[in-house]
């Protein structure tokens, strides 16, 4: 059994954030790594962190640019919270001894990326600013006497109260199960890319939060709104690795098979159009040249690739690709989920006691779809909020009950293949619950996903694979149902038998909560 003040779930951006806030309001904070403590999609973010720093950018211009790309679903009030408090959220990392690139004069380099009226992204290491600040912030966790870090801990179950309050976790451990009280508990899982057979995340994003507080009974907002990376490296057989919007603000050139430029024709501003508009442009070329890819050409940037982007660099030449002679062959890849567990700006989820930050929480500030670089933004900005905030609301929290529980092994059923089930899943949910979807596609998938899920649960199987697996179906199904409830297209969600955005019957974002009977 652990007892905690604030129990944190991930060591993220936005969990190392909470934790380290937390901790500074004087709070025990526990913080719990599926894997690694940096195996996170902070730690792979090629992008920056938006912010208005120079003198051609306004708090307004920021907040206009992340509406605008929001499609008219962006929770207004949390975008100026957050990109008011931008400029602060770096100081403070830079306080952590995060290191950001600067021009020779010591002032941050500012560059522009998709969606930007200027340039407001600062990057870290040209393109590993994820990386950087993943390393500064796990620096400082580990130095924090107040802040006790677990690697290897999956998280099974939340802990409810009678009053339905979240009061702690329930962990697998080596095999077995294990309690943990907290005051209040932060969910800072991160996505859930790995739900689909092309992704630019890391292994363990598999929705795990989501699931957890979705099983608890905690709404869940905007699942229907998944954002498709344009380009991930794409060599068949290979795992497939984020090629950053960063190289197209520097002006890298789409081009297909036949070396032709199709950005210009799709979107006035080319390649530096919203995500979804380029993901589409790129899998409408594909359809059209009958290939598995397109090409990224950074032959004629300004200045030498292999120093603005040692990152992409170093991955291209594993493949024999030179990134200053070759094109690059890519494709879109499912890459952030702009939904999860609703909340405000404080993190407050609808179960007392739980909070969710970063891409586990559904706040509405990306809207319908994300502007590049808000995400490790918003990560830092409410991440610390929801810190301070869980701290101040476990003061005072009763005591709970011991709930240590041993887990029995059981060995899987002779006809049931984990392994199996997860490719199929993957699978069913990149074609048919991809970037273009009709209802007859999320029907199909809702059903095959229930079945699926139904025969899991009814195996018993309680290891650590069969928990996740049950995760991503869970996920899985929250974005088949909200797909198929959202009959229009918009951001994110393109739905080919509703091509149209309708504002008069869907400018409204939706909700799913479990029922009693568990459906």
């Amino acid at each position: 059994m652990l007892r905690t003040d604030v129990l944190v779930i991930g060591g993220g951006i936005a969990g190392a954030s909470a934790a380290l806030a937390a901790a500074e309001q004087g709070a025990s904070v526990l913080v719990l790594a599926k894997s690694g403590l940096t195996d996170t999609n902070t730690n792979q973010a090629q992008g920056g962190v938006a912010a208005v720093l120079g003198s051609d950018d306004s708090f307004e211009l920021h907040l206009r640019d992340t509406l605008s790309v929001g499609a008219g679903l962006t929770n207004e009030k949390i975008a100026r919270e957050i990109i008011r408090a931008a400029p602060e959220a770096i100081a403070w990392m830079q306080a952590h001894h995060a290191r950001f690139d600067c021009n020779p004069s010591g002032q941050l380099r500012l560059s522009r990326e998709g969606g930007h009226s200027v340039g407001r992204v600062a990057h870290a290491n040209g393109d590993s600013t994820g990386r950087e600040i993943q390393r500064a912030l796990s620096a400082e966790l580990t130095a924090q006497a107040t802040i006790d870090v677990r690697e290897g801990a999956f998280v099974r179950d939340l802990i409810l109260d009678a009053s339905g309050r979240c009061v702690g976790a329930i962990l697998i451990v080596d095999g077995s199960d294990l309690a943990v009280e907290a005051g209040a508990t932060v969910l800072a899982t991160g996505g859930a890319g790995q739900v689909y057979r092309e992704t630019t995340n890391p292994i363990g994003a598999c929705g795990d939060g989501v699931a957890i507080a979705f099983r608890a009974g905690a709404e869940i907002r905007d699942m229907e709104f998944v954002q498709f990376h344009p380009t991930t490296l794409y060599i068949a057989g290979a795992t497939r690795f984020l090629i950053s919007e960063v190289v197209r603000g520097a002006g890298a050139q789409l081009r297909d098979r036949d070396g032709v430029r199709f950005m210009v024709e799709a979107h006035p501003d080319a390649e530096l159009a919203p995500r979804d508009v380029v993901s589409r442009a790129i899998l409408d070329r594909m359809v059209a040249t009958k290939d598995t890819h397109v090409y990224l050409d950074l032959t004629n940037i300004d200045g030498d690739p292999h120093q603005l982007f040692p990152s992409i660099s170093n991955i291209c030449r594993s493949f024999d690709i030179d990134v200053a002679r070759d094109l690059i062959p890519v494709r879109p890849g499912a890459h952030y989920f702009l939904g999860g567990v609703a909340t405000g700006a404080d993190g407050r989820s609808s179960i007392p006691g739980l909070f969710a930050v970063g891409e586990a929480a559904g706040t509405g500030f990306h809207g319908a779809n994300r502007l590049a670089s808000n995400s490790l933004l918003e990560g830092a900005v409410l991440g610390r909020e929801a810190g301070r905030t869980s701290a101040a609301d476990c003061r005072g929290a009763a005591a709970l009950p011991r709930h240590t529980v041993a887990l029995e092994p059981v060995a899987n059923p002779p006809r049931l293949q984990l392994e199996d089930m997860l490719y199929s899943l993957k699978s069913l949910m990149w074609r048919q619950v991809g970037l273009q979807r009709t209802a007859a596609q999320l029907g199909e998938a809702r059903e095959r996903i229930g079945f699926w899920n139904t025969y899991l649960q009814r195996s018993g199987l309680r290891t650590r694979q069969a928990c996740e697996l049950a995760n991503m179906l869970t996920v899985s199904a929250l974005v088949a149902e909200a797909a198929l409830l959202r009959t229009e297209s918009r951001g994110t969600h393109f739905r080919t038998d509703y091509p149209n955005r309708d504002d008069a019957g869907w400018c409204q974002r939706l909700s799913l909560i479990r029922t009693t009977d568990g459906a």
